[in-house]
């Protein structure tokens, strides 16, 4: 896969959403959320405010992976995994990523 590709994924994947009372970075922040290696996000927790997030940002997240996938003439499956390598290896200090055992590890 390109750059400009990968630049893309992280871009979109960067941004999110307007303002709402639970916002992803907080999400993260409080380890409500972590990244998965998937390129989806999962909850740490599960009160419906974690759970409602998780559920929209994973709805945009697969919209993109589609859109990209489409342009790029790949899998939506390789996108979405490209994305979750980016998101775990660039997860700051604190935020919860989950490894390829499946176990959930603080960065």
């Amino acid at each position: 896969m390109n750059r400009l590709l990968t630049a893309l994924v992280l871009g979109a994947l960067l941004v999110s959403g307007g303002a709402r009372a639970l916002t992803l970075g907080d999400a993260r922040q409080q380890g409500r959320v972590g990244e998965t290696l998937s390129g989806y996000l999962a909850p740490l927790r599960q009160d419906a405010e974690t759970l409602a997030l998780v559920e929209q940002i994973n709805a945009a997240r697969a919209q993109h992976y589609r859109q990209l996938a489409q342009q790029n003439n790949i899998s939506v499956d390789d996108v979405a995994k490209l994305a979750g390598q980016k998101l775990v290896e660039r997860a700051a200090p604190g935020e919860y990523v989950r490894g390829i055992n499946g176990q959930w590890l603080k960065k």
